[in-house]
Formats: structure tokens, sequence, C-alpha cells
């Protein structure tokens, strides 16, 4: 195989694993799962079917991801991280068509503890964090704590809270020194970055 699973882990057939990628013990991977090249996914995980995960993404222990999330490339799950699928669930009444989508766009983190309630989209390296409850979207680079999940400010690529922006909407990351716009709209731009390079820690 050109991806690892170790023995205690289930992998479902069919399903479709990227090259590189890595299954640690006693995570479950369902029928009809579509995970990405070189992602791994530690202790007990459960992936659901019709799962979508991009690639390098990075699922922490105890994390269960459930029909109906989409996750980009170079997403962060951390430790015991929540999803969910139904807004309403009953155990008395099945609502397996009612399912809302849950969308993490490319690079976003989810925290330790946090929970995402489904039908959100959680914007570009956007950050949650460790024990947040995210009721709604989250816009690119934002930073929500708190429960329930407050916009508390803005977040670089590399993890590090923006400053006030000045005059002109600029915000620099204190770590790389790549320079971020806040529009009138609250709109958050990277100005020194393309949306496909790659991140390298700069110091």
């Amino acid at each position: 195989m050109s991806w690892f699973k170790h023995s205690s882990a289930y992998v479902d057939e069919p399903s479709n694993i990227g090259e590189g990628t890595k299954i640690w013990h006693f995570t479950h991977i369902m029928k009809d799962a579509v995970i990405g090249k070189n992602c791994v996914l530690g202790q007990n995980c459960h992936v659901a079917s019709g799962v979508i995960i991009g690639n390098n993404v990075r699922v922490q222990n105890n994390v269960s991801i459930y029909s109906g999330v989409v996750i980009e490339d170079d997403v962060f799950l951390g430790p015991s991280c929540v999803f969910t699928n139904i807004v309403n669930p009953r155990a008395q009444i099945s609502r397996r068509h009612q399912f809302a989508q849950t969308m993490l766009k490319r690079g976003s983190t989810i925290c330790a503890n946090a929970t995402v309630i489904c039908g959100s989209t959680i914007g570009r390296y956007a950050f949650i964090a460790a024990g947040a409850v995210t009721t709604r979207n989250v816009p690119d680079y934002g930073l929500m704590t708190g429960v329930p999940g407050v916009l508390k400010g803005w977040i670089s690529r590399h993890g590090y809270l923006l400053p006030e922006p000045d005059e002109n909407g600029i915000m620099i990351c204190p770590n790389s020194g790549y320079r971020y716009q806040k529009t009138p709209e609250g709109i958050v731009h990277c100005l020194d970055l393309h949306e496909d390079m790659p991140l390298t820690e700069t110091s």
C-alpha cells in the first residue's frame, strides 16, 4: 500500500486513501470516505461514510468526523474536538436525510475540545480556540473564542494574533512580517502570499 494503517485500525471498502497517509491505533474509516495525501489520523478517530478530507490534514486523537463534513487541505483538528451533523437530533426520529454540511476551508485550525455546530463554514486559516463552541460561519483568518464563540480578532497564516490595523487597514504578522489588510466589510486578505503558497516557520 502507498499509505499506512496500524494493525488495530479498520478501513472499510471501498474507500479512497491518498499516498503517504497514516492511520493509527483503533481508528475506523467507513466505506466511501475520501482521505487525501500525507494526512495523519491519530488514535481512536472515526471517519464516517461520505466524509471528504483533503491533503496534509492532521487529525489528533479522539476525533469523530461525521457525514456532511468536508475538510480542505492543511486543516488541523485538535484532540477531542467535536462535529455535529443534525441541529435538532432525536433518538426516536431518523433525520439522516437532513445532514447539514460543515465546511472547513484550507489551513483552518480547530483546537482541542472545541465544538463546531453543523451548517457552519470555517474560513481559510481561521482559528477556533480550545473549548470554543462555534455556531455560525467564521471568516477567513478569524479567531473565535468562548461559549458561544465570538470573533475576538484576526490571526495570521502562521498562527499569530494580528495587531490592530493601521490607518491603511494593514496588520503585520509578528512572526513572518507578512502584511494583512482588513477591508471595510471585515474581510482580511494576505498581501504577500498567494492562496496556494506553502507556509514555513520564519523565526
